[in-house]
């Protein structure tokens, strides 16, 4: 058997460092006409920009930088530059941080079908030695030596980009653009293909700014809901208000965190704003955004005084179990299902409203912290990992391991309860194996997932996995099991012992007070350890006290 990894240890994930907040508009046909001009103005310039700095490569400096918005000022208005040259920065930044995720990829695979390839046709994995497993037939390592030379040919040309400063970005989205060559497979037209490409590739985004009027000058909403948009220089013949502005018809409530937001635009602070609209509700939606103050991490003992909820993720549902500080499981195992089919928006509401379940159990069982896996299924969707598994391939792609875990941080925030991360290795099979069957029971069937949330509570607790470990503190007296009932050695030896410093381990287990009436129950007392006084009905004391008088 070969050595098992060493296991990272348990931290508290840190608290999320933005908001976002979003309502509808319920924009006239005038003002929806306005923004659909005024963002497809803004967005070719954004696209023009986003091409001009990936032709600069690795020149991203804060010269060029200036360059662009000066050019972009004379074209638009200096703010609506500001915020262009920003969005595209991080888009380009953004596909740098790909294409080097993608570079790692590329050597992984390579290097794995190299080591695949020069082992024996149907030779066995040697996790001593380190070696992988051979491929079964003649045929596969033909067709995964041909697999090498494509994937080294992808190589090339990402490491050439690379070196370049190169990025390929596609502004409305490579899957949108795709589907242009395949309408009848969408059912889409082409008309609303179109028409949901140019919603797409809009630009109307406004960066906020301390200390202006109602924290942002480009896109202004007030105290009252009034939207106001700063026109660009070419457009300007289409305000309807003082200063070439545009005043919307329709007013924004937000609900959601709307006090919050009332009070940073009462103190000019800055607030982003971005209007979008969504072709397939025929909805106008405007979005709020702002930076939060980094809040202190809770100190990973202080997280974990009122114990933890433990929990194993898996593609239909959360398994929980709430567990106390001893690392004992609490109360009957908790499952949040949920269904992954479907649309994004459909996920994303079941995933939403299993996490909610989730958080709302969690402040019933009275417990500060949620103890999850910090899972990683970038490498393991690979076919090179499971490659005739498709089925499991698939369910692991399907997973949503980064948006659950980061839903579940900004969820979790905003119920004062903490996350605790931990190491995922070993915990379903050793919840299994330890774990299942003691809790199995007539009335409850437990599962593979309910032992492992088990194993995920104990491992942020610190305790050991495995059922043989004391789960609560030994006494200063004698040793923590009790005794059989026939007082025989038939039971073998006591399940654990006082440590040999213990002091008076080695004397007789005193008896606790009864809890009403304060005294010792029958067999109790200070005779407790005198061997004479136990079952001796001749004992001189017990005469004297015991012995019926004759007469």
């Amino acid at each position: 058997m070969g050595a098992l990894r060493k296991l990272a240890a348990s931290f508290v994930v840190p608290g999320p460092a933005g908001v976002a907040i979003r309502d509808r508009l319920r924009v006239s046909e005038s003002d929806a006409a306005v923004l659909a001009e005024v963002g497809m103005f803004l967005g070719s310039l954004a696209a023009g920009d986003l091409a001009e700095g990936s032709r600069q490569g690795l020149v991203h400096d804060a010269a060029s930088w200036a360059v662009r918005k000066r050019e972009l000022t004379g074209r638009s208005l200096a703010r609506w530059a500001g915020s262009i040259t920003k969005a595209t920065h991080d888009q380009w930044a953004l596909a740098r941080r790909g294409q080097a995720t993608h570079l790692a990829w590329l050597h992984r695979q390579i290097a794995r079908i190299e080591a695949r390839l020069a082992r024996p046709l149907g030779a066995k994995a040697d996790k001593r030695e380190g070696l992988p497993r051979g491929y079964a037939s003649r045929s596969e390592w033909h067709a995964k030596s041909r697999r090498l030379h494509t994937l080294k040919g992808r190589l090339a040309v990402v490491e050439a980009d690379w070196e370049a400063g190169r990025v390929h970005v596609v502004r409305g989205g490579k899957r949108l653009a795709n589907t242009r060559h395949h309408l009848e497979a969408a059912g889409l037209e082409a008309a609303a293909w179109r028409e949901r490409w140019r919603a797409e590739r809009m630009f109307l985004t406004a960066d906020g700014e301390s200390g202006k009027r109602f924290g942002n000058e480009t896109i202004r909403v007030t105290d009252t809901g009034q939207i106001s948009v700063k026109l660009p220089a070419p457009l300007s013949h289409l305000a309807n208000a003082p200063h070439g502005r545009y005043i919307l018809d329709a007013t924004v409530r937000f609900w959601h965190r709307g006090q919050e937001w009332c009070d940073r635009i009462a103190a000019n602070r800055a607030v982003a704003y971005r209007i979008h609209h969504d072709v397939a509700r025929d909805r106008w939606y405007v979005t709020a955004s702002w930076q939060r103050a980094a809040a202190p991490v809770l100190p990973l003992e202080a997280a974990l005084a009122h114990g933890v909820v433990g929990v194993d993720m898996n593609d239909d549902h959360l398994a929980a179990w709430h567990l106390d500080v001893h690392g004992n499981p609490v109360g009957e195992p908790q499952r949040f299902f949920y269904d992954l089919t479907g649309s994004t928006e459909h996920r994303d509401a079941q995933l939403r409203h299993a996490l909610t379940r989730l958080l709302h159990y969690a402040r019933r069982c009275g417990a500060a912290a949620i103890a999850i896996e910090d899972l990683d299924f970038t490498d393991g969707t690979s076919r090179e990992q499971h490659g005739r598994n498709k089925r499991f391939r698939r369910l692991l792609s399907r997973f949503p391991t980064a948006k659950l875990r980061a839903r579940l941080v900004s969820m979790a925030a905003e119920q004062n309860l903490a996350i605790v991360a931990v190491d995922p290795a070993y915990t379903s099979r050793w919840g299994a194996q330890h774990w299942q069957k003691p809790l199995t029971t007539p009335r409850r069937k437990m599962s593979r997932h309910d032992a492992a949330s088990i194993a995920v509570g104990r491992r942020a607790l610190g305790h050991p996995i495995r059922l043989g470990a004391p789960p609560r503190p030994l006494r200063h007296w004698g040793r923590t099991a009790p005794p059989h009932p026939d007082q025989s050695d038939r039971g073998g030896h006591r399940t654990a012992q006082a440590r040999p410093e213990t002091r008076r381990r080695e004397e007789t287990r005193p008896h606790l007070p009864g809890p009403r009436t304060g005294c010792a129950p029958p067999g109790g007392g200070a005779k407790a350890g005198d061997q004479g006084a136990q079952h001796r009905s001749g004992h001189p004391v017990e005469q004297q006290s015991w012995q019926q008088d004759s007469q």
